[in-house]
């Protein structure tokens, strides 16, 4: 991934450096594997520890020669050692390495996107209790609907990160395995134990059956994840960008002192932050596809997976880590106008009330397509000739006659349609 796309912390646990002494740390589990077994001596997996390292030009320089990396590794490491060398990679086979070691890499990774979907949905907590009974206007198809509050839009979004950090537990603990069963998945040069004793020392988990690869749907689905957790910022952020549309100004994402719109309009705004977040998120769905496609490896294993991984769980990982705290410090630090959200609100005449009018035309006798017909033509001719939709409603003989002066008031009253907003926070746990 470039790196402004990336943080460093996330960065680091991908570069080559780290790739390789995640491959080391393997080797040498597994020989402290065998040594408790009693096959490798103990001096000499003391010597391995002290004495294994690795020069990364050197491993490119024997890969050169060899064409494959696992081996230009080892014989690298090889190189730093005495005569415990031939211990190295003992009864391993490449994959055994490469699989285990990218466990170990992605736990790494999902320990840092765990604590980023944590803060978020704490910022989103305070954010919801902070406007918990700011009223808006609600929007279905574009269109005002009915009140609502800023506080709820917010506590939706809470929920559904909830949900996103369930998913993105399992589906990290289903990628947070390894494997060292051999070429074919049969233990047939390799103990089991020495599986179950490396993974451990990992912090991982030892697959319980596998072929020569752990199984990609693994990986399939963790992908999935991240690209559903990519897609929720997305969807976030297109709110926030249409809220800050200049004719609806409900929302704006902070301006910084200095920060320039357009290169030839000096008044411009933008929200350039959230469109950054949905083109991202385009990135991570593309991935996901790419990891469906590496389920299907012929029969115990082949290679189309690795260069297709090689690209995509860095990537993956860096980008859904550099989104959730771009657009966490977008929503902590988001203007919110109350104002506006009240002007809005009034701007289109009071015919988003036309449900509480018809709904007491029906408790008061009218079936609902009789209160129904009877309303709808008032609220179009509000939006018609741009009238106050109250007005046009007790001028209305047919309304008049059954409902009251004071009924009518009460149906024009937002607090009804937000009378259960502390109801709604409570299910949630969100006070």
């Amino acid at each position: 991934m470039i790196e402004r796309y990336s943080r460093p912390e996330m960065r680091a646990i991908w570069t080559e450096e780290n790739k390789f002494r995640a491959w080391l740390e393997v080797e040498l589990c597994a020989c402290e594997a065998w040594a408790d077994l009693g096959v490798i001596p103990k001096e000499d997996t003391v010597k391995l520890r002290q004495n294994a390292t690795f020069d990364i030009d050197r491993i490119y320089e024997i890969e050169q020669e060899t064409r494959h990396d696992v081996i230009a590794f080892t014989r690298a490491v090889s190189e730093s050692l005495g005569e415990e060398r031939k211990w190295v990679h003992y009864g391993l086979t490449s994959t055994d390495v490469v699989d285990t070691a990218m466990g170990y890499l992605l736990k790494q990774a999902n320990d840092i996107l765990e604590q980023d979907i944590l803060r978020f949905i704490g910022i989103l907590k305070e954010k919801a209790l902070a406007y918990k009974h700011t009223p808006m206007m609600g929007r279905t198809h574009g269109v005002h609907a009915e009140p609502t509050t800023f506080g709820l839009k917010m506590a939706l979004w809470h929920e559904e990160m909830i949900r996103n950090l369930e998913r993105f537990r399992h589906a990290a603990d289903g990628v947070q395995y390894g494997k060292i069963s051999g070429a074919v998945g049969t233990y047939a040069n390799i103990d089991p134990s020495v599986e179950e004793f490396v993974c451990r020392k990992l912090g991982t988990k030892a697959a319980p059956i596998s072929t020569q690869t752990l199984q990609r749907d693994r990986h399939a689905e963790y992908m999935a994840t991240l690209a559903l957790i990519a897609t929720s910022l997305e969807k976030f952020a297109t709110e926030v960008r249409a809220l800050q549309k200049s004719e609806v100004r409900e929302v704006e994402e902070a301006f910084a002192k200095g920060q320039k719109g357009s290169s030839a309009m000096p008044h411009k705004r933008n929200p350039i932050g959230s469109e950054n977040i949905s083109g991202l998120a385009r990135v991570i769905r593309g991935h996901m596809v790419s990891a469906y496609e590496n389920v299907s490896l012929w029969h115990e294993r082949d290679i189309s997976h690795s260069s297709v991984e090689r690209i995509i769980l860095p990537d993956a990982t860096m980008l859904l880590n550099y989104m959730l705290n771009r657009f966490g410090n977008i929503v902590k630090n988001l203007t919110v106008f109350p104002e506006n959200m009240k002007r809005n609100m009034a701007r289109t005449f009071g015919v988003p009330f036309s449900g509480r009018i018809m709904t007491k035309l029906i408790d008061k006798g009218f079936s609902r397509e009789q209160a129904y017909d009877t309303v709808q033509p008032r609220a179009m001719q509000a939006w018609e000739e741009q009238r106050q939709f109250r007005e046009i409603v007790e001028s209305t003989p047919e309304i008049t006659e059954v409902l009251s002066a004071e009924e009518i008031e009460d149906a024009f009253n937002p607090s009804w349609h937000l009378k259960h907003v502390d109801t709604i926070f409570a299910k949630l746990g969100l006070e």
